[in-house]
């Protein structure tokens, strides 16, 4: 079998949990199959991976035609593949047009989706229309869709009523337990600006409407005194939502010491090691299919305070591995909470708890990485997913 998996990211350009779910999928595959990776970006040296750049005649255009762009080379290219599998709206529209072009069977992995993310208006524009209407148009078509948890597909299906659910499948992200792993560390965590004899709270992700920063930087005003707040938080999505942020982490800081902002993206030894000395680690958002970081963490024995939405509860083992802080949200695809000062109370509250209980913490930081292994191993993933293209190849 030759599958085609078709992404915008793929290492070294990672900058979500899309493209580590890619990277980490693609090798485990390859044990098994013949996979060859059509990604975006610049040109890599590993064997079966080639890359696009735009094309020259669209460097200027919106950057939803830049990539459609793109994509049309890619599906030109997957000819002779048994199927394609496409990541992301960036690469589901080569999938569809793949597809059509050479009869191909195409599996779509469903990591977010554009309904739910309607605040990209803010940072496409009209290209937000070109790009769900490119997702919609690959959903629709598709020979398989695999969400990565049951809550995603929910949503889908919620989202695009025409696709038969018998088509939707659910295969967890997973996470390679080796590179992730407890890391103890405490130089490399001072380096970082972090003492690791106190307290501390640890955010990861993109700045980003969806991840929830601006309520835990509220949140973090009405925590105790001597908890230290930690973001590694960069790509944001707009200039707007930086500067949202950067007004706020700038009031914290102003009332308390502990704040720490690192806003590069940081090697795994270092990431690994911060995330093992975490008291905990915290999820605040308000839209998460999955949350690879929430696995990332718990591998690296760290307790997860999430957000009771999307994917994470499927992930966070409430009262077991971590802690769900509840919310009701507002059904306009935002994900807003209805009492955004509730969440924020409630967000505080949860982590107050858990950061005052540091022997309680380490035990749910523990069952966290059983949970991984027992649960979320990238080998069992693989299986999953090489299930799906020959069910589909099947199916004819």
């Amino acid at each position: 079998m030759r599958v085609d998996l078709l992404t915008r990211e793929y290492p070294p350009e990672v900058y979500g949990g899309a493209g580590v779910h890619v990277g980490e999928l693609v090798r485990a595959l390859r044990r098994s199959i013949d996979v060859r990776v059509r990604c975006f970006g610049a040109p890599r040296d590993e064997a079966g991976t080639v890359a696009y750049a735009t094309p020259a005649g669209l460097a200027e255009a919106n950057a939803a035609i830049a990539t459609l762009g793109v994509d049309l080379e890619m599906a030109q290219d997957a000819s002779g593949a048994d199927v394609v599998h496409s990541h992301t709206w960036y690469a589901n529209f080569a999938g569809a047009t793949a597809k059509r072009l050479h009869g191909i069977p195409h599996v779509v992995t469903a990591h977010s989706l554009e309904p739910l993310r309607p605040w990209k208006a803010e940072q496409l524009g009209g290209g937000y229309r070109v790009s769900s209407w490119a997702e919609r148009t690959a959903f629709e078509e598709a020979d398989a869709v695999i969400a990565v948890s049951a809550g995603m597909r929910r949503d889908i299906l919620r989202a695009y009523p025409g696709i038969d659910p018998d088509r939707v499948e659910v295969v967890y992200n997973g996470i390679d337990l080796d590179d992730w792993a407890p890391n103890p560390d405490p130089d490399a965590v001072r380096a970082l600006g972090v003492d690791p004899d106190r307290p501390s709270i640890v955010f990861v992700g993109r700045i980003t409407r969806q991840k929830g920063l601006p309520y835990l930087l509220r949140a973090a005003r009405l925590l105790p005194p001597g908890v230290q707040l930690v973001l590694c938080a960069g790509a944001p999505d707009t200039p707007e939502i930086m500067a949202e942020v950067t007004g706020l982490v700038a009031e914290l800081a102003a009332e308390r010491d502990g704040v720490v902002w690192i806003d590069r993206h940081l090697p795994r030894p270092e990431l690994t090691a911060l995330l093992t000395a975490a008291t905990t680690f915290v999820c605040p958002s308000v839209y998460e299919p999955l949350g690879i970081v929430n696995l990332e963490a718990m591998a690296c024995g760290a307790p997860v305070v999430g957000t009771a939405t999307g994917g994470i509860p499927e992930v966070v083992d409430d009262g077991v591995t971590g802690v769900l802080v509840p919310i009701e949200q507002v059904d306009d695809g935002t994900g807003t909470p209805v009492d955004p000062d509730r969440f924020i109370a409630d967000l505080a509250e949860t982590l107050t708890a858990v950061v005052s209980d540091s022997g309680r913490a380490a035990a749910l930081g523990a069952a966290g990485r059983r949970r991984a292994e027992e649960r979320f191993a990238w080998t069992s993933i693989a299986d999953r997913t090489v299930e799906v293209y020959e069910r589909v190849l099947a199916r004819g």
